[in-house]
């Protein structure tokens, strides 16, 4: 059985995401025009979100993604650019957006994936930006927040939570779904949002960037 649905219209939820920078990432690999031209051409080939845009991704097609309206290449890279592994609500063919009802939800979600790769890596120095971007959503989206059945995708342990959230995505996803609202694993009483289509993400507004330094623990300064 689908989780129930629930009319949402909430205004400035709150995702974070790497931040951009004034100089291109691949400036320093070409010296002249005709070079720029090489490298830039070879990027767009392989860019997930230039190929979904040209129509040529499996995942998602280009009549999906949103054009003419500010920050679409924003929205569109969290379609195109899908975690290698998936994520609680998508698999590595197809992304979502994925937001927090609260900035304190958001943070607690990227710092909880940062602080596992340091774990992983075994390094516990480092620092990393993030701009907040904000959108306003209204529709009707399956609703996790009272999971019965489905309480298994929220598991806390990816390994668990990952797998059966993506098995419910899919079928959702199948059946016309716009997206979940459930309850945030990583910050309890925080609520978040995967919203599957790219034209639902309303009102793209830059917000604050943050600053988030690891010096010596797994437990991080914010700035």
């Amino acid at each position: 059985m689908s989780p129930p649905l629930f009319r949402l219209e909430y205004r400035r939820t709150h995702r974070l995401i790497a931040s951009k920078h004034d100089r291109p990432a691949l400036a320093d690999l070409f010296d002249d025009d005709d070079e720029a031209t090489a490298v830039f051409d070879l990027d767009g080939a392989t860019n997930d979100r230039l190929v979904a845009e040209a129509g040529r991704m499996v995942g998602i097609s280009i009549d999906e993604l949103v054009s003419g309206v500010p920050y679409a290449s924003i929205v569109n890279a969290a379609f195109t650019h899908p975690h290698p592994n998936g994520g609680r609500f998508n698999t590595s063919e197809r992304g979502a957006w994925y937001a927090a009802f609260e900035l304190e939800t958001a943070l607690a979600e990227v710092i909880f994936h940062h602080t596992a790769w340091l774990r992983e890596i075994d390094r516990w120095h480092d620092a990393v930006t993030k701009d907040e971007w904000c959108a306003d959503f209204t529709g009707e989206f399956h609703d996790l927040r009272e999971p019965g059945e489905h309480a298994g995708a929220l598991d806390p342990d990816p390994a668990t939570g990952y797998f059966l959230g993506q098995a419910l995505a899919a079928a959702l996803i199948e059946a016309g779904s716009l997206g979940i609202i459930y309850p945030a694993v990583r910050n309890p009483g925080g609520t978040n949002i995967a919203c599957f289509r790219p034209a639902l993400v309303q009102n793209v507004q830059r917000g604050k960037t943050v600053v988030l330094t690891w010096n010596g623990s797994d437990i991080p300064t914010v700035g």
